[in-house]
């Protein structure tokens, strides 16, 4: 979880970013469906064999998915919905990705379906132990979306040198999102006491 120990300088950093985007009058949520859409391209990339463009793209999405935040701190529109519709958009930008590496042929869909779907529960996980089991926070766990997206995007990159370790990458980040769901699931049974 080497990114989410960093959210808080990462997200003054964004601070001036967010002044200097919130100038153009887009909403917060503008950036959040701008980063979905850029999702898409980057699957399509993927899905077209063109890994290099693909992960480019995605590199982008995920920046682009930083300024929504940015533009609501500085605007003063942090709002909880804000924070519910980014985090239901991730998922459906998580899932074209995802999607396309499996269409171009990068790995098999049942491992992209394994990493899919662990990467869906590990957010779910926390979700729930956040709203059904009343805590303030979970967010650990041993990789969250930052250190996901970098494996795909270093995966990526690599694999124009050597195209089967895309697959490996894939593989990993379904292996750390199911461990991290464990993680969230024991941290949970601890705060809350077993009840």
């Amino acid at each position: 979880m080497v990114f989410g120990r960093l959210r808080e300088q990462y997200e003054e950093a964004m601070r001036p970013v967010g002044r200097l985007l919130a100038k153009s009058g887009l909403p917060p949520h503008a950036f959040t469906i701008l980063s979905v859409l850029v999702a898409v391209v980057a699957g399509y990339e993927y899905g077209l064999a063109r890994v290099v463009e693909g992960s480019l793209f995605l590199l982008l999405s995920a920046v682009v998915d930083m300024f929504d935040g940015g533009v609501a701190r500085a605007t003063g529109r942090v709002t909880r919905f804000g924070a519910a519709f980014d985090h239901v958009l991730d998922r459906y930008a998580e899932f074209f990705v995802v999607l396309g590496i499996v269409y171009g042929g990068y790995v098999d869909w049942v491992v992209g379906f394994f990493a899919l779907f662990g990467m869906l529960m590990a957010s779910f996980t926390r979700a729930k132990a956040e709203s059904v089991g009343g805590l303030e926070s979970c967010t650990v766990g041993i990789a969250e979306r930052q250190e996901k997206l970098l494996l795909l995007i270093g995966g990526s990159l690599v694999s124009s040198f050597y195209p089967p370790i895309l697959g490996y990458a894939v593989l990993l980040v379904g292996v750390l999102s199911h461990i991290t769901v464990l993680q969230r699931l024991h941290y949970t049974w601890v705060q809350t006491g077993g009840k």
